[in-house]
């Protein structure tokens, strides 16, 4: 069965509330956070009901907890193809998690040691790695994308690796432009000169399969809020680092992977939500998945399967509004947009039109109804890069949205 975005939409409750006017909110404000399923909202309220305890105790609520907390790691390392649970850290927020990271592998480099960062990146993965430079005096390399496109320069990439490479930290896909970068290549290149690899995969989460043993890096990171799910940071991490780092804690924590990367008491009720986010996922693929992915078994290739389906209609909609927006006299776009190479980018559109700022557009979408942002939504190396002082407006399509909306928010952009 191919997905359908209009039978899952029942399932959002905030997707049927309508707007002052009557008319319903149009959300292509996803790449900054997504709408979650009414399963997600009610696995948070059974959690206060049921499992309202810390972790460790030997009464009912505190057992409860800690299954929830395995299964949501076990979701998790399925969900990411990872080897193992105990390499899932759950934490407030990726840039949280990213500054643990790099603070932690900093305490063992040594001056004029470098780190590795693009100018595709989201600031989260690249203020972790040139404030660790500041302090420790290392060395910060660049590497520059292809304006043209907004892919990245993989030749700036080779030149800037060398025996003192220690870090690499490259996105996915780009939170801004939506360019998907060859991060398995990349990987590769990180490990021939003795480099660990930093994946942001915040932005691809909701929109490719992703499989952390495939691509090779040492640690990715997304966010559950970013794929239908509540405002939680995740941290992948190879076993072996994660347990031999020195993660700053407190004393009595446990001095084992995950628990020492995660600092003070989570916010378990969100965590429960979170596993009620994959779950959902888990029934997508079972509905609406037809990949033939041998290489997964049971909730992994359903999982698989899942977000499979969701890319393949996510590729259908972008398609239509990137040929829409070429279509509107003085719209420009930034990145990929021949329809051959849709494979290459995520659902995330970055673009603008003459005689208005990216502000501009976006207040007059929001009179619409229409939930866009504006601005370089911390992508502020690109936007530099693109020179656009003023950023651009950012359109980030769901699985949620439909083509009916597509057509509405090309109207009114033509209109402007």
């Amino acid at each position: 069965m191919s997905f359908c975005a209009e039978a899952i939409r029942p399932l959002f409750p905030s997707l049927s509330i309508p707007a002052d006017d009557g008319s319903l909110p149009i959300f292509l404000d996803n790449p900054a956070g997504t709408q979650v399923p009414r399963s997600v909202m009610e696995a948070v309220t059974q959690y206060y009901l049921t499992m309202n305890a810390n972790s460790g105790g030997p009464f009912a609520t505190s057992q409860r907890n800690d299954d929830m907390i395995q299964r949501t790691r076990q979701r998790l390392a399925d969900f990411l193809n990872a080897p193992s649970a105990a390499e899932i850290v759950i934490g407030p927020n990726m840039t949280s998690l990213n500054f643990s990271l790099s603070r932690a592998l900093a305490s063992i480099l040594s001056p004029g040691d470098e780190v590795v960062v693009t100018r595709m990146d989201h600031d989260a993965n690249i203020s972790p790695w040139t404030l660790i430079a500041r302090d420790h005096d290392l060395k910060v390399k660049w590497v520059d994308i292809d304006p043209a496109d907004c892919t990245l320069d993989m030749g700036s990439l080779e030149e800037a690796l060398s025996v003192r490479t220690k870090v690499v930290a490259t996105v996915h896909a780009s939170n801004a432009v939506g360019t998907i970068n060859p991060v398995a290549q990349i990987a590769g290149m990180a490990k021939a000169v003795g480099a660990w690899h930093v994946v942001d995969a915040v932005q691809s989460a909701p929109h490719a399969p992703i499989d952390v043993q495939e691509i090779g890096c040492d640690f990715l990171l997304c966010s559950s809020y970013k794929f239908y799910g509540p405002h939680l940071g995740i941290m992948w991490g190879r076993e072996g680092l994660l347990n031999s780092l020195p993660a700053y804690k407190v004393r009595p924590a446990k001095d084992v992977a995950p628990n020492r990367w995660e600092n003070g008491t989570p916010s378990y009720e969100t965590w429960n939500g979170l596993l009620a986010c994959l779950d959902y996922w888990e029934q997508l693929g079972r509905e609406y998945g037809s990949a033939d992915l041998p290489q997964y078994q049971g909730a992994r290739r359903h999982l698989k399967r899942a977000v499979t389906a969701v890319q393949d209609y996510e590729r259908e909609l972008v398609c239509e509004l990137i040929e829409g927006l070429n279509a509107i006299p003085g719209v420009s776009i930034a990145g990929i947009v021949e329809p051959d190479r849709m494979a290459m980018r995520v659902p995330t559109v970055a673009m603008v039109k003459d005689g208005k700022s990216s502000a501009e557009i976006a207040a007059i979408l929001a009179a619409q109804n229409v939930y866009v942002w504006s601005g370089d939504y911390y992508a502020v190396e690109i936007m530099k890069r693109l020179s656009r002082p003023k950023g651009m407006v950012r359109l980030g399509i769901g699985q949620y949205n439909t083509r009916a909306e597509i057509q509405r928010l090309l109207n009114l952009i033509e209109s402007i």
